[in-house]
């Protein structure tokens, strides 16, 4: 199942089912059998899992018959990506999780030493934007550079979780993609002076997420997709997500510590290795007006963004 928020011409945010290639309405599509479902994705995640089976039904329902559902049905041509979850009480991302990655920071002083645990840092609510966002680059920045991430979405509270548990795996609901654009110059500065809260990733506009959630059930392995950008159509990063260091119970482990960790939370794993900034000829990749960046999970979905 696909789930996106979005919007249509003047309206508010919606969540909303992929049919085809088209966008049911959850909420005006649930009128029409029962009790409404939430118009806010993070509202919906919070009822659970029944609700989920319902927004299945629901999309099934439609795709065999439009008909009582044409109402509450667009096509996607029509509608304004949104962040899929544009308000998480938490979107946290882990840093330094991929060992290519790592190589290449370290080789530009971007890190100070190897970490021994899960690191991480807040992605704030104002950076996000959605599919096909057109991001305006500030002059102030010179070294601008893509990441895509692969993200979890959290569809069960987990609080006090261990590795180790056989259902650790199960608090995911889906995944989604980031480009967690990042100003090298900035994060440099940040690096040498110990800040841990990344302004250089941190900008408005510097959290292009989507454009859907994909559940659990359409991935085979979280830990075998190969997630890949290009820019302008040249390929520029090709890396397995299996050179993550920290998997996801181990990321849940550290953060449900004392903090619970809520339906609709977001963790980041953290970028690949072969971003510009690590290649010898990084000021001719660094991203400048007109660029289009696509960020994917190979073969599932593709996150694109238009810088300005």
């Amino acid at each position: 199942m696909r789930l996106v928020t979005y919007s249509v011409a003047q309206s508010g945010a919606k969540c909303g089912v992929r049919v085809g290639h088209r966008i049911l309405d959850i909420e005006a599509a649930s009128r029409v059998q029962g009790e409404p479902l939430p118009s806010n994705m993070r509202a919906l995640l919070q009822l659970g899992r029944g609700a989920l089976a319902r927004v299945q039904a629901l999309a099934k329902a439609a795709q065999n018959g439009a008909g009582p559902f044409a109402g509450a049905m667009h096509e996607e041509k029509a509608i304004r990506f949104l962040p899929p979850i544009p308000d998480p009480d938490k979107f946290l991302c882990v840093g330094k999780n991929y060992r290519a990655h790592l190589e290449e920071l370290k080789k530009h002083e971007l890190i100070k030493e190897m970490p021994e645990e899960v690191t991480g840092f807040v992605k704030i609510v104002s950076s996000l934007v959605g599919h096909d966002a057109k991001v305006a680059k500030p002059d102030v920045v010179a070294r601008l550079d893509y990441e895509p991430e692969l993200v979890f979405v959290i569809g069960k509270r987990a609080l006090g979780v261990k590795a180790t548990d056989e259902d650790a795996m199960d608090y995911a609901m889906g995944v989604t993609v980031l480009n967690d654009l990042t100003d090298r110059d900035m994060q440099k500065r940040e690096v040498a002076s110990g800040s841990r809260f990344w302004t250089s990733k941190n900008a408005p506009g510097f959290g292009p997420l989507g454009p859907e959630i994909v559940t659990m059930d359409e991935i085979d392995d979280p830990y075998d997709l190969w997630m890949v950008c290009t820019v302008n159509g040249e390929e520029r990063m090709r890396v397995n997500t299996r050179d993550q260091i920290w998997k996801l119970p181990q990321i849940l482990e550290h953060f449900s510590r004392t903090m619970p960790i809520e339906p609709g939370d977001m963790f980041s794993t953290g970028a690949p290795g072969g971003v510009a900034v690590g290649k010898a000829n990084a000021e001719a990749l660094f991203l400048k007006p007109g660029d289009v960046v696509e960020c994917s999970i190979e073969g599932i979905t593709t996150l694109r963004t238009t810088i300005v």
